[in-house]
């Protein structure tokens, strides 16, 4: 049965992940109460603690195996495993043959060597910083060293202690297996010592009394008395029982911790300095032995030879202590030059560079991932407003928001710009969406930026990485899924399906054939009539752009349209309509003269306001045209208005050059009022969802909006004008109610450019 998972799709320990400590440490506390009170013939008993820590250990180090891990850590602990069921093996062994044998027997150290030396190895197989061949030949230095040093004070010292009557077989097998347990106790310290290693280090260094335990054991069961050989014979393998089920179970807790900035290496570990201490050793070993067997010349001679090798270690110490402060120089400039690399400088969150590898690392390692991609709605219109000082100081407020909500394991990035991302370790959907909802919430509540409340949405998109998914694919993804969100209203998240992809590609394919379609001139104006309703005649007209495609066939502008304004095609787009519908207006006046309508109305879209040169774009128009600028009326929408500063200067200044300027579907955005203080509007245009609520048993609501978009115009004295009337009940209600103008399908559709001639050469229309 696999571990269950938590909202961000860590494995998290079951309940009772603590009894195999409990377990282990009961079994310690019973060795410890017989040795109290034991009997001569009840060895068999004193052993029994042994197996049954042995088993915890290595049950617990299975759990752990079992999780959902990265590749290190999952060989390290499953190698564990198998540790702990040699060492099981040689508890079981040696309970067996407690009344049988003294020492350490071979049937017991067989099983202890293959279970240390899969220790070994285990250790030495976890990934490292230095993995040269200097730093190998340096390692394989400091273990022979070690061996050599630790072998000859078991030689002459250890069995120098051995009680008589201990066989030659049993004081070899101490001696290999004492002189293994002080390599290992090298290895497991280095390995427990270093600061990026891959495996939770508190739980290494809590390995570490496996190899102490075994050296000390050796030492007492050769040179120790009765007493001591006993305590330690019962003793060590529930100890490392016991460390094997603690060390399993603390990196069991490592899991639900975020994960945090590695610690850097302090090079002080009391390991790097065995080598030098085994050299003193085995130096005042000499220093011993020479004294008893050998003349005064000749200790002479040793001893000298020592002094100068005590002197050659003496400046190899102060040379690894100048390395050491060295090295800790440099790395600690290394850690910040990899801070800077990875992390945003204004908000302290990692980056695109650290999200990237951090997704990539666990796509990888099989472990669940999906990315929620953060984008600020109408970012550029408060750093456009309030400056970009104000604007940084919200993205920082914005990074510590979702810093702050986020939960163990996510990681929050900022991408840049507006832009933020928050790395899930889940593959869950429903647990990605519930990550995206607590985003956006607590993005909800206002920002105060100096003295302004600021009220900001954001909108957000979910990818769950996929296998065989890249980093870049899943945050592709992710953006695709944010754009859909954008579309659909804004202040909101969507989860990536791989229809969207589709229609993304459809949007590029369709944004390249309108591109082409410009080119090859497809594009045609449609003019919808507009109405004095009080006189019947045409008083203007508004210019509609048409694409009649020689594959596709007609395509609506609510396909091409978003598409034009995604890709900036708008750009070209309009400055096409409006050059196109000032030339016909020019035509219309050349043919008719005096009975041609006054004005054309052309759509322009915020991208064209935002366009440096926009302003004199219209003026050149109208020059090359003839025409006036009152013959031009620019149609914006709400959301246009409130764009920027640059938009608003813009509109300011085709106003003063004398074009009338039009709001069109008034009363749909939420600050209409206010805009007709700060903007420079001559017509308001009441959007078609009032007047579809004016007929008979319709909406009051919107029936009272209608009556007071024209009370308000005709008090401001701007001229209003009707959208959408389609039946003469509308049309006769908002006459009544003061609308001069309108236009609608019940008087005409939009037509072609002959067609609307045709309109103004004919009797004037009857209401």
């Amino acid at each position: 049965m696999s571990e269950p998972e938590n909202a961000g799709g860590v494995a998290r320990p079951r309940p009772g992940g603590l009894a195999p400590v409990f377990v282990s440490a009961g079994a310690i506390l019973v060795v410890l109460a017989w040795l109290l009170v034991r009997g001569d013939d009840e060895l068999f008993f004193g052993y029994v603690g042994g197996p049954i820590a042995m088993a915890a250990g290595a049950y617990a180090c299975l759990r752990i195996a079992r999780v959902r891990l990265p590749r290190p850590v999952h060989r390290f602990w499953r190698r564990m495993t198998l540790v702990g069921v040699f060492l099981l093996v040689a508890a079981l062994v040696a309970m067996l043959r407690a009344n049988n044998d003294t020492g350490m027997s071979l049937q017991v150290a067989v099983p202890t060597l293959a279970g240390l030396g899969l220790l070994m190895f285990t250790f030495l197989a976890l990934p490292g910083r230095q993995k040269t061949p200097v730093a190998l030949l340096r390692a394989v230095l400091d273990g022979l060293t070690v061996a050599v040093a630790s072998a000859l004070i078991f030689w002459y010292v250890v069995f120098d202690l051995a009680p008589e009557g201990t066989s030659l077989a049993a004081r070899l097998v101490a001696a290999v297996v004492g002189v293994g347990g002080v390599l290992l106790l090298v290895i497991v310290g280095k390995a427990a010592a270093a600061p990026d290693t891959a495996v939770d280090g508190t739980a290494l260094r809590v390995l570490t009394a496996a190899p102490v335990a075994c050296v000390v054991t050796t030492i007492l069961m050769i040179a120790g008395d009765d007493r001591s050989r006993m305590a330690l014979s019962v003793l060590v393998l529930p100890i490392v029982g016991a460390a094997l089920a603690v060390s399993a179970y603390l990196q069991r807790r490592a899991l639900d911790q975020p994960a945090g900035q590695p610690v850097p290496a302090s090079n002080r570990s009391l390991f790097n300095l065995l080598p030098f201490a085994a050299v003193a050793a085995t130096a005042g070993l000499v220093i011993s032995v020479s004294a008893q067997d050998m003349s005064g010349r000749q200790r002479t001679v040793i001893i000298g030879a020592l002094l100068i090798a005590g002197c050659v270690v003496a400046r190899q110490l102060l040379s690894l202590r100048e390395n050491t402060l060295a090295l800790r120089g440099i790395r600690r400039q290394q850690d910040e030059l990899e801070r800077l690399a990875l992390s945003d400088n204004l908000t302290g969150l990692p980056n695109r560079a650290r999200f990237t590898v951090a997704l990539a690392e666990r796509i990888e390692d099989d472990q669940p991932a999906a990315a929620l991609l953060i984008d600020v709605d109408d970012f550029k219109m408060i750093n456009d407003t309030l400056g970009p000082a104000a604007g940084d100081q919200l993205l920082f407020q914005v990074a510590q928001r979702l810093r702050a909500q986020c939960t163990a394991g996510e990681m929050p990035v900022r991408l840049g710009g507006d832009e933020f991302a928050v790395l899930l370790p889940t593959d869950d959907p429903a647990a990605a969406e519930a990550a995206a909802g607590r985003a956006l919430q607590a993005l909800a509540d206002p920002f105060t930026v100096g003295e302004q409340h600021l009220l900001v949405h954001a909108s957000a998109g979910i990818a769950i990485a996929e296998t065989g998914a890249t980093a870049d694919e899943v945050l592709r993804n992710a953006d695709i899924a944010m754009y859909a969100a954008k579309e659909a209203g804004k202040a909101s998240w969507a989860r990536f399906e791989p229809r969207m992809r589709q229609d993304m590609v459809n949007h590029a394919m369709l944004a390249g054939e309108l591109r082409a379609g410009i080119a090859r001139g497809e594009l045609r104006l449609l003019y919808q009539p507009i109405y004095d309703l009080v006189t019947g005649r045409l008083h203007g007209a508004e210019a509609l752009v048409r694409w009649q495609h020689p594959e596709r066939g007609f395509v609506s502008p609510a396909d091409f349209i978003p598409v034009a304004e995604r890709t900036g095609l708008i750009v070209p787009l309009g400055a096409w309509v409006l050059r196109e519908a000032c030339a016909q207006l020019a035509r219309w006046h050349a043919t008719y003269g005096d009975r041609t309508v006054e004005s054309v109305n052309v759509n322009v879209a915020v991208r064209q306001l935002r366009e440096v040169g926009f302003v004199d774009e219209v003026a050149a128009v109208l020059s090359e045209t003839g025409l006036r600028p009152r013959n031009l009326i620019i149609e914006v929408t709400e959301s246009s208005v409130v764009d920027g500063w640059q938009v608003r200067e813009t509109l300011r200044a085709l106003h003063e050059m004398g074009v009338p300027l039009a709001l069109d579907d008034f009363g749909t955005g939420q600050s209409s009022l206010s805009l007709l203080r700060a903007f420079p509007v001559d017509v308001l245009k009441l959007d078609k969802s009032f007047v579809d609520g004016i007929a008979e048993g319709a909406d009051r609501g919107r029936l009272a909006v209608a009556a007071a978009v024209a009370q308000l115009a005709e008090h401001l004295q701007l001229k209003a004008v009707a959208e959408g009337i389609e039946n003469q009940e509308q049309l006769n209600r908002l006459r009544d109610m003061g609308y001069r103008y309108g236009q609608g399908f019940f008087m005409s559709r939009p037509v072609p450019a002959d067609d609307y001639a045709a309109l103004m050469a004919a009797d004037p229309v009857r209401a």
